[in-house]
């Protein structure tokens, strides 16, 4: 618990203090948001804003989670360490696309094919390490079935999940970069997420069956691996988010730019694949996935019939066409992101709870 504790403490304080000091940097070099001619009119005011701000919650991220074990004296788990990799990996291709974006100043930064190598090199990396390094309980990181509170069903097999990573890996970091359109809209669902995964890397922690011979009914434990390491990594996250959100909300005096979502968007996926939630990450991040859904729907409704659902794609600019003012639209979504975390962590719950 104390870990937990420290993770996310010390992680707000690096953003809280170092945020404003990499928004100096950036501006002295002159790394400002380019701003795309077909969006809402309202975002002129945003160009130039310094972007890359996702650089600070992921070093944070890393010192908060690496600070947290040495003030505590516990040992680095391989779970954790394997979700701080996805992060960082998908951060990297997230800093690549904003550098030439700034650089060549074009909006769609990396080439599609090059961004998305990127994404599947990293991923392909998490996947195939994610099942290895058992440890003496015979428990690896992730497990090859699928997974909703807990594993179900049979083996898919090796081939077949690296698949299913990769397919999670890459819907999570996308459903975070199309949701991040708005000021600390992103940020503040993230910190939701995450201090939902801290509560239930805690819980599987107390529910181990690595302690089935202590607990109240043995058929109800979690085959999941470093639980706890789980809780420090999502610990660590939300701090540093919650600290970004101070200089990121509304006016926004620094974005986190695909740096930051990609990033975010790997951290989801892999908290949601090595604590044995795959399909409940859809309903905690149901924000994320409303949005995609939305751009899913526009682009599949415009192909087919040559007409437009929404105002504009994604979801969020679509209430901003329609007279929302920022702040209003994202407050709001922050309310649905909200509700999606309460029924999401129901449900884990009561999975749980069913099996007693």
């Amino acid at each position: 618990m104390r870990q937990i504790l420290f993770a996310g403490a010390i992680g707000l304080f690096l953003t809280l203090v170092g945020t404003p000091l990499l928004i100096k940097l950036l501006a002295r070099k002159g790394y400002g948001q380019f701003i795309r001619d077909d969006g809402p009119r309202t975002h002129g005011s945003k160009k130039g804003t310094p972007t890359m701000g996702g650089i600070a919650f992921i070093l944070a991220t890393i010192i908060a989670y690496i600070a947290a074990k040495l003030i505590t004296g516990e040992e680095m788990r391989f779970s954790g360490v394997l979700v701080l990799f996805l992060m960082a990996g998908m951060g990297l291709v997230g800093f690549l696309d904003d550098y030439i974006k700034i650089v060549k100043q074009r909006s769609l930064g990396l080439r599609a094919k090059a961004k998305m190598a990127g994404q599947l090199i990293v991923g392909t990396a998490f996947a195939v390490l994610s099942l290895q390094f058992a440890d003496k309980h015979g428990n690896t990181p992730a497990s090859d079935r699928l997974s909703f509170v807990a594993d179900f069903g049979w083996s898919i097999g090796p081939v077949l999940f690296v698949v299913w990573a990769l397919f999670m890996i890459l819907a999570m970091s996308n459903g975070v970069n199309l949701t991040d359109g708005l000021d600390g809209l992103a940020t503040g669902a993230s910190v939701m997420v995450f201090g939902a995964y801290t509560f239930i890397g805690l819980w599987q922690f107390q529910e181990s069956c690595v302690n089935a011979d202590t607990l109240t009914n043995p058929n109800a434990c979690f085959q999941v691996r470093d639980p706890l390491d789980l809780a420090v990594v999502a610990s660590a996250l939300m701090g540093a988010c919650f600290g970004f959100l101070w200089w990121n909300t509304s006016p926004a005096k620094i974005f986190m730019g695909d740096t930051g979502s990609l990033a975010l968007g790997g951290a989801l996926a892999g908290l949601a694949i090595c604590s044995r939630t795959e399909f409940l990450m859809a309903i905690l991040g149901g924000l994320f996935v409303m949005i995609t859904m939305s751009v899913v729907i526009q682009v599949g409704s415009f192909k087919m019939t040559g007409k437009r659902v929404f105002r504009m794609a994604p979801l969020q600019h679509h209430f901003e066409l329609k007279g929302w003012s920022e702040v209003l639209v994202v407050v709001r979504f922050w309310i649905i992101q909200g509700m999606c975390v309460i029924v999401g962590l129901g449900l884990f719950y009561a999975g749980w709870a069913a099996e007693k």
